[in-house]
């Protein structure tokens, strides 16, 4: 039920956002909230999807290429030599190639791989802007929490201070003890003033990514918790390079300019055209008199000869060929090189979170120690000094590591191409034409619980994907969600 009414609040607020509506209650904001109007707003992601426009303009331009084309023509003419006379020629002409050498049928599937790469291009943009909100997110949770401590750091750097002044009025301390402390006050609250204002930057950002209101205050409900990420590099590799758009992308690129090829050679080729013409001719002067007639017939053209031109066309359209094909080789060692990264990234702040929870109890206990044993009159200035610098730098290294592979387990799952939930697809689908907010599905859950694979194990078998086609790549790139990914390399249960 909780959860139920979670995602009709957050169904709410984005359609109150989209109409415009004033959302002052809408300050409480998690992590799937901001995704989804980031996915609805980001005005980034607008430009993007105009280029669906253009790819669709440009398709419909090379079906017409290949279409009818009718012309009309009105001339009217007046010459005197002995006498006056005037004309007037009317006509209308209609053409339909029927054969180009193949160039027009390839620049329609040349526009045609254009379409589907630019919605290819914005799916990924989508993507690549959760990924941007998540980041944006934790950072600002990272600074919260960060804020938290040097303001507890502050605190307690305060309450040494004042017990440093007593004991310095009492007789039992020194001046040096009194400024000392005081230094060290004035260190904590020079960081706790620069851990504020990155917090507010952060959120200015988060802010920014969602199109809010870049004034209105933010209360952030989500937070990290830690789930296992249990799919292997090899298999996260593999899945990456069938699931990746922006590699499908380059292969339709690489296709695109296949097909410039096939329509500069073209131009070694003949043409045939129909042609049907009706001309109506009116004489005004010296006499009146008018005729009218039909035409018909076909048109066959071939450039013999063009200096070389056609050649030089067809060497650039093979050049441009071989550039998209080396693009996509290169995309392929990106690719696996950015999930390396991030892999090794996430599994380096793993390690790191958990061996800083110890450390952490380690240098509360230490502190406690320090500052009792002064007030006793039997530690040093510097032990408690050293003691709080410890414990400070412990829990910030705890906080660090927490959201470090929360970013990095959202990293490595956007450099595996996994696509958007069904909800954030909803979302996405805002951004063109205002739906029901009653059609957004309820979350399955925090971010971290919607992509961990539940019961994932290393599995070899996902190479089997591979032998998907182009268009079931492309069906499973634009619909796959995280419970598909885990089930997939989890069980190995794909269709060949």
């Amino acid at each position: 039920m909780k959860e139920r009414r979670h995602g009709k609040t957050a169904a709410l607020l984005l359609g109150a956002m989209f109409l415009g509506v004033p959302y002052g209650w809408c300050a409480d904001l998690s992590l799937q909230d901001a995704i989804d109007m980031a996915l609805s707003k980001n005005t980034g992601l607008r430009i993007t999807q105009k280029d669906e426009i253009a790819s669709q303009a440009a398709l419909d331009e090379a079906k017409g290429q290949n279409g009818i084309s009718v012309s009309a023509s009105d001339r009217l003419s007046s010459s005197k030599k002995k006498e006056q006379s005037s004309s007037n020629s009317l006509g209308i002409d209609g053409s339909l190639p029927l054969y180009t050498g193949g160039a027009n049928e390839a620049n329609i599937k040349r526009s045609d791989l254009g379409l589907q790469a630019s919605k290819l291009t914005t799916e990924r943009e989508r993507e690549n802007l959760k990924l941007d909100v998540i980041k944006a997110y934790y950072d600002a949770l990272e600074a919260r929490r960060t804020v938290d401590v040097r303001q507890e750091t502050v605190d307690k750097y305060q309450d040494h201070y004042t017990n440093v002044s007593q004991l310095y009025a009492a007789g039992s301390k020194a001046r040096i003890d009194v400024i000392r402390s005081s230094v060290e006050l004035s260190n904590a609250q020079q960081d706790l003033i620069k851990a504020q204002n990155t917090y507010e930057v952060d959120l200015a950002s988060l802010r920014n990514y969602i199109n809010m209101d870049r004034n209105e205050p933010l209360t952030l409900t989500s937070d990290f918790s830690y789930d296992r990420f249990d799919i292997d590099m090899d298999s996260c590799i593999d899945y990456a390079y069938r699931n990746r758009k922006d590699l499908l992308v380059d292969q339709y690129k690489y296709d695109q300019q296949d097909q410039a090829v096939k329509a500069a050679k073209a131009g070694y080729l003949p043409t045939l055209k129909a042609n049907l013409g009706v001309s109506g001719d009116n004489d005004f002067q010296p006499s009146s008199d008018s005729s009218r007639g039909v035409s018909g017939g076909l048109t066959l053209s071939w450039n013999i000869f063009d200096s070389g031109v056609t050649r030089a066309q067809v060497t650039a359209a093979e050049n441009q060929r071989d550039i998209a094909r080396l693009t996509l080789d290169k995309d392929k060692e990106d690719i696996d090189l950015s999930v390396r990264q991030a892999y090794y990234n996430m599994r380096e702040a793993e390690k790191r979170f958990n061996s800083t929870g110890d450390a952490v109890k380690q240098a509360e206990e230490d502190y406690f120690i320090a500052r009792e044993k002064y007030r006793a009159g039997e530690g040093l200035m510097l032990d408690i000094i050293d003691a709080q610098e410890a414990l400070s730098t412990a829990r910030l290294n705890y906080i660090s590591a927490e959201y470090d592979y929360a970013r990095y387990k959202a990293t490595v799952e956007n450099a595996m191409g996994i696509g958007l939930n069904d909800r954030e697809q909803a979302a996405a689908a805002l951004m063109d034409k205002y739906a029901p907010v009653d059609a957004l599905p309820a979350a399955a859950g925090s971010l971290q619980e919607i992509v961990e694979p539940q019961g994932a194990k290393a599995d070899t078998d996902t190479k089997g994907i591979a032998g998907k086609t182009a268009g079931q790549q492309q069906a499973a790139a634009t619909k796959v969600s995280a419970e598909d990914v885990a089930h997939e390399l989890a069980e190995g249960n794909v269709s060949q």
